[in-house]
């Protein structure tokens, strides 16, 4: 089958070294585009199989993060599973691993080892700080890249504690970040003809999201004025909504919507950088006056008024919305072991061949197949497995 816009990447071979959330997610989304790819796991899985509530062999993000993947089991302390991984990586377009830096080059999988057999190849690393630099050693999470870029702080929640975003934000943008690096060098191979060692990191992808907040830190000289006071959320009767506002006229339109035109009229909150050093006196009475009515009777008034506001969902509501149900926003894959996985469509992508993405496998489902593929005979599968250097499992 040749590539397609949907599948733009069909025929291209990848190995997933990557555990946890952001490497992976990188790989999923190569394999969303069609390429065949390869999850290499330890003998005892991928560790983010049991991070959270176990359904199976798998956690919801390990389920999720592994759709449209093949897994090989294989226990990288042997010198026979090094030799196996060198010999699939010799045939790979795309390798991508997430080691501690230095810990690929010291099992023989490096990029510099694999290049001199494989000069085409793609090789992204990715770790918590990079391959280089004071921290490179220091372990990293999703958490600590939070916090370390910046993130937590200006996270600050009404208690006046700093928190961290509660999903593993730093993760998905690393993978996604990753995902762009490994595109804009398979264009640029097609040219020059070589791959590349690619480094991305958690701590630069989750400061690479701030966008504008370190440039806003050194022209205001210090922590910044709030953006655009009094936007937030608010709680009604029955739930939550978000306010947002992006220009002047907006907030006038807000206070007419609640019938609270003293607010728009008083000079101390006449623009947004007022507004912002006197939201210690503006904010609670916005907070008193949504608590009087219900989500929806706010929702109606303030779209009415051209606001910009809606109902803060959870993910299940988000879920079983009209819009998101009405535009497919959400595909599900039965996963054995599992139940239905659900999960959000990847942005961008054409047509609804996500919805028939394999499922995440269990551990070594595909080890058989993979060792096939390449070129091993039964009888020498059946010996590795014997040695316990490679694992299978039935899917």
């Amino acid at each position: 089958m040749s590539p397609t816009h949907e599948a733009p990447y069909r025929g291209l071979r990848v190995l997933d070294f990557g555990q946890g959330v952001a490497s992976p997610y990188c790989a999923m989304l190569l394999g969303v585009y069609g390429a065949d790819v390869i999850k290499v796991e330890p003998p005892e899985g991928d560790w983010s199989r049991y991070l959270g509530t176990t359904y199976g062999s798998h956690t919801a993000l390990s389920a999720v993060y592994n759709r449209g993947k093949r897994s090989l089991c294989l226990d990288l302390k042997h010198g026979e599973g090094i030799a196996i991984a060198k010999r699939l990586a010799g045939d790979c377009d795309v390798l991508i691993e997430g080691f501690r830096p230095g810990v690929a080059a010291r099992l023989g999988i490096g990029y510099e080892a694999l290049a001199s057999d494989n000069p085409s190849l793609i090789y992204l690393s990715v770790s918590g700080f990079g391959q280089v630099g004071p921290y490179a050693k220091r372990p990293g999470s999703d958490s600590v890249a939070q916090a370390f870029s910046g993130l937590v702080s200006v996270n600050v929640g009404n208690d006046k504690i700093p928190h961290r975003v509660g999903t593993t934000i730093s993760d998905v943008a690393t993978g996604v970040y990753a995902f762009q690096a490994i595109a804009t060098a398979l264009f640029a191979r097609a040219s020059v003809g070589t791959g590349r060692w690619i480094d991305v990191n958690l701590a630069q992808s989750t400061a690479a999201l701030l966008g504008h907040k370190a440039a806003e830190y050194v022209l205001e000289g210090g922590v910044p004025r709030a953006l655009n006071v009094p936007a937030g959320s608010y709680q009604t009767t029955d739930g939550w909504l978000m306010v947002t506002l992006v220009n002047e006229p907006q907030y006038k339109r807000l206070c007419a919507a609640i019938e609270r035109d003293d607010l728009a009229s008083d000079p101390r909150f006449a623009d947004f950088a007022k507004r912002a050093d006197a939201a210690d006196a503006l904010i609670p009475r916005m907070r008193d006056v949504f608590l009087s009515q219900s989500t929806e009777t706010w929702l109606t008034r303030l779209h009415a008024a051209d606001v910009i506001a809606e109902r803060i969902l959870t993910p299940g509501d988000w879920l079983h919305n009209v819009h998101v149900e009405a535009t497919k926003a959400a595909v599900c894959r039965n996963t054995p072991g599992v139940g239905p996985v659900y999960a959000a469509r990847t942005p961008g992508f054409m047509g609804l061949s996500e919805d028939n993405l394999r499922p995440a496998p269990d551990i070594g489902a595909d080890s058989r197949e993979v060792l096939l593929d390449a070129g091993f005979d039964r009888t020498a599968i059946d010996n590795l497995i014997s040695a316990g250097i490679v694992r299978s499992s039935v899917r």
